[in-house]
């Protein structure tokens, strides 16, 4: 998957951008399970870039939620 940008992240709807969130925290979450199991991850940094990912669309909601008030 590749990088999720904040400008496309802003064009997305904020049931979207929820749904999109709870994917990767799912994802980063089995990443971590395998990580603490002693499997080596495909893609180690995968889980770098799905922290950024979760940081900007959470970043992006915020932003919304702060425009609507």
């Amino acid at each position: 998957m590749a990088i999720v940008r904040a400008k496309e992240l802003r064009q997305k709807t904020d049931e979207e951008l929820k749904a999109l969130l709870s994917e990767y925290r799912a994802e980063l979450r089995r990443l971590r399970a395998q990580i603490s199991a002693g499997v080596r991850p495909e893609n180690p940094g995968r889980v770098r870039e799905l922290k950024r990912a979760i940081a900007r669309i959470l970043t992006v909601l915020n932003e919304k939620k702060g425009v609507r008030m």
